[in-house]
């Protein structure tokens, strides 16, 4: 198979803190399309319509690598790359600012508020973590070293530089990242804490919701009670692996699932507009690392605080 290589640089500039989709056109040993337009009919016009691709090619909105317009007539060549910008649906405003713990010239520390996905993906575009802050810093290179469910807040790590983000990614995925989160849930004084909860997560593509069962475990989960209010409790969560929904399936497992989750222990169904006064009690507090570019100590706190335990 042949090196793909680098990716080159999109010729695009970014839109609203988003950048250019990228579309590499495939190996076609068949001759199957014989120009550029009939591949990306045959790719994006089961989503979009044939119409709405003949139109943005007309429009010249798909671009080659030196930035000029593709036609659509145009002999096919597999690998070659083409730059678009996708058409931005109205999204429902995010109604809380994306708080700045820390700015430096290598990372950008965030403090994201709930019901804010860190990244594009689905629905949420304009309106995420990543394309606000580039707005509103100024700056289009930035990328996440990670990534917080929508639902969740608090810390996120953001990467000045590209070249430096695959040593910041390499923390996570080596987990040399001391993560703490905070939790409010139900108080069971038949469960006994604190306790390390293993278990086995699955997440299918196109469940909402993740899944406990029988195997090796793949997510570990240190839990602590740190002080109680009544029937809530406010609870230390410390996890060692990261699978998705990990914190919360736990916490679900426990007995005592966090505030306001919309998925454990029951999905609740979708398509009703966003309660933003019933955040999902679950903050992602501290993260603590060694930096692997300067070699320095680092720790952030979130400036955050979850609604359902007020201070006082």
């Amino acid at each position: 198979m042949r090196g793909r290589g680098k990716p080159p640089g999109a010729p695009l500039p970014q839109r609203e803190g988003v950048d250019p989709v990228r579309v590499r056109l495939p190996e076609d040993p068949e001759g199957v399309w014989g120009s550029v337009g009939e591949h990306l009919v045959a790719r994006f016009g089961a989503a979009i319509g044939a119409g709405r691709v003949a139109a943005m090619l007309d429009a010249g909105r798909f671009v080659g690598a030196d930035g000029r317009a593709v036609r659509g007539e145009e002999p096919y060549t597999a690998g070659r790359c083409l730059w678009f910008h996708r058409d931005f649906a109205a999204e429902e405003p995010v109604p809380f600012p994306v708080g700045v713990v820390h700015h430096d010239e290598r990372i950008v520390v965030a403090d994201k508020p709930h019901f804010l996905a860190t990244t594009p993906r689905g629905r949420h575009i304009t309106e995420t973590a990543v394309a606000r802050l580039r707005r509103e810093l100024g700056l289009p290179t930035l990328q996440p070293a990670h990534r917080l469910d929508r639902l969740t807040a608090g810390l996120v790590l953001f990467v000045v530089r590209p070249r430096e983000r695959g040593a910041y990614q390499t923390l996570f995925r080596d987990r040399l990242v001391r993560k703490e989160y905070e939790a409010v849930a139900p108080y069971d004084p038949g469960v006994a804490l604190p306790r390390t909860v293993r278990s086995r997560i699955v997440k299918e593509r196109g469940v909402l919701a993740a899944r406990e069962e029988p195997g090796e475990a793949n997510s570990e989960s240190r839990v602590e009670l740190v002080e109680r209010r009544g029937a809530l409790g406010r609870y230390r969560l410390l996890p060692a692996t990261g699978r998705t929904h990990q914190l919360r399936a736990h916490m679900n497992a426990l007995g005592v699932p966090i505030v306001h989750d919309p998925l454990y222990p029951v999905v609740e169904p979708e398509g009703a507009a966003e309660d933003f006064t019933r955040p999902l009690q679950l903050l992602a507090r501290v993260l603590e690392f060694t930096d692997p570019v300067g070699g320095e100590p680092r720790r952030f706190e979130s400036g955050l605080r979850l609604s359902a335990w007020p201070e006082g």
